[in-house]
């Protein structure tokens, strides 16, 4: 089976900097000045990956995603 890359991506527009992603994952995400997330580029491996969908499914707004993940 091969496995895609995932990275974590954050609709700007949408994001309301409520700043749960980054208390889920602070592995990957940090707050701005303002509390928006700075999203590290580098791509989720396997041992983040239940933490990273869990910021994603508690995003309030829904702006925060996996790209590249199936389906």
């Amino acid at each position: 089976m091969n496995r895609r890359e995932q990275r974590l991506a954050v609709d700007p527009i949408a994001c309301k900097a409520h700043g749960l992603c980054a208390e889920l994952l602070p592995e990957l995400i940090e707050l701005d000045e303002w509390g928006y997330p700075v999203i590290d580029r580098r791509s989720v491996g396997p041992a983040l990956l239940p933490e990273a969908r869990a910021a994603v499914a508690a995003c309030p707004t829904l702006a925060l995603r996996l790209a590249g993940e199936a389906s």
